[in-house]
């Protein structure tokens, strides 16, 4: 009996032990009020909570202990009796403590989920007081602590995590562009002095598309054709070029044929819509024509025009019989008096070969063209020498470079390549007899 009696007399004073504690824990607690004194509170209750446990402990042990002695030390039956009862004591006061942690336990629980509401009235001891005061400390201090741990991320601008740098990254990537689509608009709605209809957006948006899209594939593009450079060497970037050079040439091509072609139908459209004004020169070649058909018969002439690439020059196209003698009326007719050669050449058509005459009035201050056709295997034809002399050294330079003969010439002579020299530099079958030369 006076283990049992020693037992009882260390529950009793763990108790008192427990109960000055909580005393003074709920005194500290009442004095030192919120914020830094709760969690204060908080901490002493968690260091009684540890002392009670290791008094207990103590307790249990020294129990045992004594049980033990005194159960070898007495033996026999009445041994067996306190023995029994004293593992019947035991298993009381373990149910005991059993359903005072429950008790404790769900009352914690409730306090913590009505987040720390005033204690019912039906408390019956300091312990029930002293759990209500630590679950609400606990609670509050997790709330400041999570508080303070988000004002920290906001302060320090990071997330906590990956996944909120990703969800803050794409965020802001949506605002970019719809931050770049706004300003977008509003600068059409500027250049075209409205409000943009939803549609021209949309023309906008699909058109960033495809840029973004077409930039993609020119850097796809660099990448392949870098990677085939490096395998293939030198020559294959060397055909890479070729290629992109050849490609480049094709596009320029085409845009210029499209752009001409363009142009053409606008000159086309311009043509069909403002007919084509009359030459001023039109009533000059009506007047030649006229008097030389009316003096000369209308066979003499073969074909007349105006030279539009030749500043209107009013041309008349004139027979081989009939050469000589309309130069000879150009130059003595009254009316036309066409007194001076300014020009004679003659041109290889490989078909044939030509005469060009451009002779000038001063009494009318005008011009005329006079063309003849020759047969090019035996060019001949009657010389203007005799009516003005200054077809003398241009009559020469035909002979001397196309092998025109130009029957009546006073002196008809090479005047640029010696009388020895073999063929005509300006026919176009000519091949040099000496090709060092």
């Amino acid at each position: 009996m006076s283990g049992e009696k020693d037992l009882e007399q260390l529950k009793k004073e763990a108790a008192a032990k427990a109960k000055a504690a909580a005393l003074a824990k709920k005194k500290a607690m009442e004095q030192a009020g919120s914020g830094a004194g709760k969690s204060e509170a908080v901490e002493e209750s968690d260091d009684l909570a540890k002392k009670k446990a290791a008094a207990a402990a103590k307790a249990k042990a020294a129990a045992l202990a004594k049980k033990k002695a005194m159960a070898e030390a007495e033996g026999g039956p009445s041994s067996e009796g306190t023995s029994g009862e004293t593992d019947d004591l035991q298993k009381k006061k373990a149910a005991a403590v059993a359903k005072a942690k429950a008790a404790a336990a769900a009352k914690r629980k409730a306090m913590a989920e009505t987040e720390g509401g005033p204690s019912s009235e039906g408390t019956s001891g300091e312990a029930d007081d002293l759990a209500k005061k630590k679950a609400a400390a606990v609670a509050k201090a997790k709330a400041a602590a999570a508080a303070k741990r988000k004002a920290m991320e906001q302060a320090e601008g990071g997330p906590a995590s990956e996944a909120d740098d990703l969800a803050k990254k794409k965020a802001a990537a949506v605002a970019k562009a719809k931050a770049a689509a706004a300003a977008k608009r509003k600068a059409m709605e500027q250049a075209e002095g409205g409000p943009a209809i939803e549609g021209v957006s949309g023309e906008a948006d699909d058109l960033a598309k495809k840029k973004a899209a077409a930039v993609a594939k020119a850097k796809a593009a660099a990448a392949a054709k870098k990677k085939a450079a490096e395998l293939g060497g030198s020559d294959a970037g060397d055909d890479a070029k070729a290629k992109a050079v050849a490609a480049a040439k094709a596009k320029a091509a085409a845009a210029a044929k499209a752009k001409a072609a363009a142009a053409g139908k606008g000159d086309s459209g311009a043509k069909t819509s403002e007919p084509k004004q009359p030459s001023p020169n039109q009533v000059y070649l009506d007047k030649y024509v006229k008097i030389i058909t009316e003096h000369l018969g209308e066979n003499v002439l073969e074909d007349f025009y105006i030279n539009n690439l030749s500043k209107d020059v009013p041309t008349i196209v004139v027979g081989r019989s009939a050469y000589y003698k309309i130069a000879e009326f150009l130059k003595y007719n009254e009316s036309l008096g066409f007194d001076y050669l300014s020009e004679l050449h003659g041109t290889d058509f490989e078909t044939h070969m030509e005469i060009y005459v451009h002779l000038y009035s001063y009494k009318n201050r005008q011009s005329v063209a006079m063309k003849v056709k020759l047969d090019r295997e035996a060019p001949e034809i009657e010389s203007l020498q005799p009516l003005w002399a200054g077809a003398d050294w241009a009559e020469c330079e035909a002979y001397d470079l196309l092998g025109i003969q130009f029957t009546g010439h006073p002196n008809l002579h090479r005047i640029m390549l010696g009388e020895d020299w073999v063929g005509h530099p300006l026919r176009r079958d000519y091949e040099p007899y000496d090709v060092e030369v």
